[in-house]
Parts: C-alpha cells; structure tokens; sequence
C-alpha cells in the first residue's frame, strides 16, 4: 500500500511541474504575441503618421501661398466701395476657416490621434483650402 501511495504521489507531481512548465511557456508565448502586435502597430501608426506631417506640410505651404495672394490684393479692395470690402471679407473667413482646419490637423497629429481621424481631418482641411482657393480665385 505504501508503494502505490508513493508512485501516486510520484506521478502526480510529475504531472503538476509538466502542467507547470506549459503553462509557463504559453504564458511566454501570448506575452510575446501581444508585444509583437504592439510594437508592429507602433511601427505601421509611426509610417503613416509620417506620410500625414508630409501632407500637413503641403497644407501649411499651399496656406501659406494663398494668404500672400490674399494680402497682395487686400489694398485694392480696401480702396474701393463697401461692396468690394465685404467680398473681400467674406473671401478671407473662407481662408481662416481653412487655417483652423489646418491647425486641426496639427492638433491630431500632436496628439497621436488614430491614423483614420487624421486622414479625416486632412481631406477636411484639403477641402476648405479649396473652398478658400475658389473664393480668392472669384474675388
């Protein structure tokens, strides 16, 4: 009787540290695959974020044109009539709407937001600066 105790309690405890070392190596196993995904994540947030200061760039650039061109003919339309100022006016809100929505973009990218919502943000920005491009173009 005593050996059969002793040969249960053998196998027994085999079985436990065998159950043990699995469990340690899945353990190791899912810590490895969820830093994996992290760090692959990081890099594909890293290269895209990278291709957005790219565009953000171009945004300021292309703002940056279109604000000369607006303050080069500001004197010509402040000399003329009250109707001519208020095109004028109205032309530039168009402008400072697209600058807010270039400083938003900026703001996304400051803050790491998903790369999703910075494409949003840039499309908006790129169509504002249009609808500011059209209004300078109609002055």
């Amino acid at each position: 009787m005593r050996k059969s105790r002793l040969s249960l309690f053998k196998s027994t405890s085999m079985m436990i540290s065998v159950v043990g070392i699995i469990m340690i190596i899945l353990t190791v196993i899912v810590v490895a695959y969820v830093g994996y995904s992290i760090v692959s994540s990081d890099i594909t947030n890293d290269i895209s974020s990278g291709t957005q200061y790219d565009e953000l760039a171009e945004l300021k650039a292309q703002y940056d044109n279109l604000s000369v061109k607006f303050d080069n003919v500001k004197s010509t339309y402040y000399s003329s009539g009250p109707d001519e100022v208020k095109k004028y006016n109205d032309a530039k809100i168009e402008l400072s709407r697209a600058k807010s929505a270039i400083e938003n973009v900026q703001s996304a990218l400051d803050a790491g937001k998903p790369s999703n919502d910075a494409d949003s943000r840039i499309a908006f920005a790129k169509e504002k600066l249009e609808i500011a491009n059209n209004a300078y173009n109609n002055l």
